[in-house]
């Protein structure tokens, strides 16, 4: 039931996962964390494993905001910087 893959493994081609199989991955084991059975050992790893998963897809999204950032500098023409400002979402009740 495991995936054998991890997220700061690069890739046969020599990358880092992608930011969407890093999501994956990390949705997948919140659904193994849910299971009741789950030995606390194994718990622990999969709690590890996607705290580390969480760091990367932090990161990478800072460098994705960093490079709309310097886009947005291009596509205007203008020398100053417009810092990338996300929406702010309301946070539903789920």
């Amino acid at each position: 039931m495991l995936k054998a893959e991890t997220m700061s493994e690069p890739s046969s081609s020599g990358k880092a996962a992608s930011f969407e199989k890093n999501l994956e991955r990390m949705d997948a084991i919140v659904h193994q964390l849910e299971e009741a059975d789950l030995p606390l050992e194994k718990a622990l790893q999969l709690y590890e494993e996607g705290m580390k998963l969480s760091q990367v897809c932090h990161k990478q999204l800072e460098e994705a905001e960093g490079r709309v950032e310097i886009l947005r500098k291009k596509a205007g023409g203008q020398v100053v910087a417009e810092p990338f400002e996300p929406e702010k979402s309301v946070a539903s009740d789920e």
